[in-house]
């Protein structure tokens, strides 16, 4: 029913139309003056009353015009009129005019229009920023381009307060990660590619694709409450001018991978036999994969990065647009490093060695299509796909150092060796409808629908835990299988699959319209229903009695699983326990069905812009599960939220250059499907992560406050204050009484963060202006500069029962406070940018990023009576610094040469954890002095990268 309601919206607003204007803006100069800044100079469209003055920089812009062709007046008392005529304006885009004015009687020469997409540049983006009334922060794909950056997580990094996470992969946001945002394409939400995260995999999104990627810090009521540091929007692409047609082929290495011993002998799994151009597709069940395909590693010849891509877009007589991009790429990388990880202050297990070989298949592919109506409707359709196959084979111990807590003590004198095989295939569809309309000269309707479908699935994951002997005293026992737990030598599987509705529609009636005040109000309602289902396979290997067979070697594991050898009876398959469907899974269906209706409120008057909101958003979510590690096994999870979400942003404008901004907010943060399902998730080390049925949304309240100074239309100067107020923050936490194990808490009653943010865009070096002819040529130089100060801390819960019984605390060592889970006090981004001005243009770009230490897990006491002494104290992640460089040249008309560097100074990644050293003797003395020392859990470095690129334009 909801599927058939969903459809009968969509078309019946398919059927409305919409409009999308147009803008002039431009500098004026005076040419007598060395192109001094001409303010206060008339600019008028011909025929009509519609215009605007230049301000104090010459800065001048008309916005909002329909799409069409006009005439432009420019004028000042004492020079000379300018009429510039055929200047087009087109639907969405801007269209540039610089123009010198000069004295009474001298000739003006050099006038040049250019039209470029509305939302790419970095004057458009700064006048959308300057004008917003929320506090928002846009990167465009021209600025992009010029700093060599290739997708849109990396493209997030460079606007201030935003870092991300080694160890994770998540994006934070003024030091909240992953649950505190939320992520939407074209203003739609997009699923996570990956379960264990609540936003997709923003590398994912090639910058090729999109128009701009935007930050809003502060929350509006048209967006969904579920968030706290803001909303990342992604605007896609749709075709610029009137025709595109290019390629590009980009080749690469890593320099981990680059080294001897590793280029000649890159494992890759078995899987691979069943992979064609990225796509995995196997009819053998999980059973049958245990006699029926290898078990041992295969080698990749020439691993060496490589990527194509291919855009083609074309109009149709001014009505309709089709765009297409689509791309393919594969790389690789190599990691080896420590991993330990400790229990109750003693190490549990030690791999000196940890190695990681990864190999990654990336294949997009997006298409717009856009239809015109009348030259004021437009209708945008927007399909994106994605299918990604990552797979990692993970070793440790082949240096014959690793111990391994479960198997030391029966396996005496042996070390171990592990090996996990994990293929990870996701595939994601996207599709959009959208548009907007007018109903009247002073209403406009807004709508959207989407329908997404996601498939994540691990479809055959190989592992193997043994015992073994490297200076093989006995040849016969050299290798022993692992015999503590029953699945340590298996073959898994999981697979999920999310299906999402979502849409809105959104009417705004604006009511004044003048240029000292103005009055909108905007209603609109949304609708987001997300569907999941889950199962989870494990078949295990076991000897029917111990040593009754042995592997020839640790590269050679896969010769024992034969048919014979369970046909005779020397092994055994071990399988999980019947769920309620009688099969042998783990399985849990999850849904979240959200509904809202928000009402918003915008008046400006004179300097002042305010906008109030208020939303009423219903949030359901309803887990079922049946999972084999809990008893009772089976179980439902249903959490409901009704509540009022208000917003409130003030802007205040000083004068054209700077401005004030206010902004208060509440929302809350949804728990995901994964963090509430108790299912366990084992990672290559052997790390389990569990969910937990008790995990509660959290609460937040958001207070901001900005100074923004734009000295010209390519500057920027900014200072903010940001204060949270977080009730029942959600923690990754080490539960208490399972060794490596992780789970979600509400571990603390509330959690604040305070931070400072400065960002600031300046152009060290102008191009040379040419008074004879109006060109400007030489070269431009300009430094992007953030940094963001953060204080942060969360108060660690005590619960209790009803006679006063400590049921469960987050506190141990004396310690009621920590930091904020993700977030660091200081994160800097910075770009240098070079660029030529004129034919077969040379560009240059290094730009660093850096986030100082941040908690990767919370400690917890694994005692609670002696929490002082036996506890895990919380994993740190280290900060280290991220420079990246790009080198381009237009070689000839239409080709252009790319040379990028990636992780130039390829920094160790790093997480500790502080031990103490003299848990025995603080034992029988209390009063004996603490000890504690930083110890690394983990470590590795991921290489240099470097690729060179060829782009040919048709």
């Amino acid at each position: 029913m909801k599927k058939i309601i969903f459809s009968l919206l969509v078309l019946t607003t398919a059927v409305l139309s919409a409009q999308k204007k147009g803008s002039i803006v431009g500098t004026l100069t005076d040419k007598a003056m060395n192109n001094e800044p001409l303010p206060f100079a008339n600019v008028i469209l011909k025929g009509t009353t519609k215009g605007t003055t230049s301000d104090f920089y010459g800065l001048y812009e008309i916005p909002n015009l329909e799409p069409g062709t006009y005439t432009l007046v420019y004028s000042f008392l004492g020079y000379e009129t300018v009429e510039i005529t055929e200047v087009k304006v087109e639907a969405g885009k801007v269209t540039s005019i610089d123009v010198p004015m000069v004295a009474t009687g001298v000739a003006l020469e050099g006038v040049t229009v250019t039209t470029v997409a509305r939302k790419d540049s970095e004057t458009a983006l700064l006048i959308d920023q300057k004008k917003a009334t929320e506090i928002k922060e846009s990167i465009g794909a021209v600025e992009l381009g010029k700093i060599g950056v290739s997708d849109v997580a990396t493209a997030t990094t460079k606007i201030s307060g935003v870092s991300s996470s080694e160890a994770s992969g998540n994006v934070f946001v003024r030091g909240l990660g992953d649950r505190y945002l939320s992520t939407t394409l074209n203003g739609l939400t997009v699923p996570s590619d990956d379960v264990d995260k609540k936003n997709i995999d923003l590398s994912l999104f090639p910058t090729r694709v999109i128009r701009n990627v935007s930050i809003s810090k502060t929350y509006a009521a048209q967006s969904s409450a579920d968030q706290s540091s803001g909303n990342i929007n992604i605007s896609s692409r749709e075709l610029v001018g009137s025709r595109e047609l290019r390629a590009s082929l980009t080749t690469g290495i890593n320099t981990n991978v680059a080294k001897s011993g590793v280029y000649d002998n890159f494992k890759i799994s078995p899987n691979q036999s069943d992979v064609t151009f990225g796509f995995y597709n196997s009819n053998r069940s999980t059973q049958q994969q245990i006699t029926q395909q290898g078990w041992n590693t295969r080698k990749q010849d020439n691993p060496m990065d490589y990527s194509f891509a291919l855009t083609a877009g074309k109009r149709i007589k001014d009505k309709f647009s089709i765009f297409f991009t689509g791309s393919h790429s594969r790389s690789y990388e190599y990691q080896q490093g420590l991993f330990r990880q400790f229990r109750s202050n003693f190490v549990d297990d030690t791999i000196t060695d940890a190695t990681t070989y990864r190999n990654k298949t990336v294949n997009t592919a997006l298409l717009d299509m856009s239809f015109f109506a009348k030259d004021k409707n437009k209708i945008k359709s927007t399909t994106f796909f994605v299918n990604k196959l990552d797979e990692s084979i993970f070793e440790g111990g082949r240096n014959g150092e690793a111990t391994i807590f479960e198997e030391t003590a029966p396996a005496e004198g042996l070390f171990q060796f592990i090996r996990d095989q994990n293929t990870k295939q996701t595939r994601l569809l996207v599709t959009q409808l959208l548009g907007t309309h007018d109903l009247g000269d002073k209403n406009t309707l807004k709508w959207a629908g989407g329908y997404n479908i996601l498939n994540a699935d691990e479809p055959n994951r190989i592992r193997n835990e043994v015992n073994w002997d490297p200076n093989e005293v006995e040849p016969q026992f050299d290798v022993q299988l692992g015999r503590n737990g029953g699945f340590q030598q298996r073959k898994s599987s999981q697979k999920i699959e999310d299906i999402e509705f979502n849409g809105f529609v959104a009417d705004a009636l604006h009511i004044i319209d003048e240029d000292e005040k103005s009055f909108k109000i905007e209603l609109g309602v949304s609708y987001r229903n997300k569907q999941r289902e889950f199962s989870s396979e494990f078949v295990g290997v076991e000897e029917t009695s111990t040593n009754a067979i042995n592997p020839s070697s640790i590269d050679n594991i896969g010769s024992i699983f034969q048919l014979s050898n369970f046909d005779s009876g020397v092994l055994e398959l071990n399988l999980l326990g019947s769920n309620a469907n009688n099969e042998r899974k783990d399985i849990y269906t999850g849904e979240l069905d959200s509904k809202a209706a928000f009402a918003d409120f915008n008046v400006g008057l004179n300097k002042w812009n305010i906008n109030a909101g208020l939303r009423f958003q219903k949030d359901e979510i309803t887990v079922n599960y049946d999972i084999g590690n809990l008893f009772p096994r089976t179980g439902e999870s249903v959490q409901e939220y009704n509540n009022l979400y208000p917003s409130l942003n003030i802007k205040y404008a000083l004068n054209d250059f700077h401005a004030l901004r206010l902004s208060m907010s509440r929302t809350l943060t949804l728990p995901e499907f994964k963090e509430v399902s108790p299912f366990e998730y084992v990672s290559p080390t052997g790390q389990v992560i569990r969910g937990n049925v008790d995990v509660r949304a959290s609460k937040n309240l958001n207070y901001d406050v900005k100074w923004e100074y734009f000295p010209s239309t390519t500057q920027l100067v900014s200072f903010s204050a940001f204060y949270k107020d977080i009730s029942d923050p959600i923690n990754k936490v080490r539960d208490r009484g399972s060794a490596g194990v992780f789970s979600y808490f509400n571990s603390a009653e509330k959690a604040e963060v305070f931070g400072l943010e400065a960002e600031t865009r300046v152009d060290l070096i102008n191009p040379d202006f040419n008074e004879e002819d109006g060109t400007k040529s030489g070269n431009s130089l300009n430094l992007v500069l953030n940094a963001t100060r953060m204080w942060h801390s969360q108060d660690l819960k005590e619960i209790f029962n009803e006679e006063g019984t400590l049921l469960r605390t987050f506190r141990y060592k004396g310690i009621e406070k920590t930091d904020l889970q993700g977030a660091s006090d200081w994160i800097f981004n910075s770009s240098l940018n070079f660029n030529s001005v004129g034919i077969n243009q040379f560009s240059a770009s290094l730009n660093a990023n850096y986030a100082s230490d941040k908690i990767y897990a919370l400690g917890v006491p694994t005692d609670q009576s002696n929490r002082d002494i036996f506890y895990d104290d919380a994993i740190v992640e280290k900060g280290f610094v991220v420079l990246n460089a790009v080198v381009s040249k237009v070689i000839a008309k239409n080709w252009k040469l790319t040379l990028i560097g990636k992780n130039l100074l390829n920094p160790e990644i790093k997480q500790t954890q502080s031990i103490l050293k003299n848990v025995a003797e603080i034992a029988s003395d209390p009063s004996a002095k603490r000890l504690e020392v930083d110890e690394t859990v983990s470590s590795y470095t991921t290489g240099v990268g470097l690729s060179l690129g060829l782009r040919y334009n048709f």
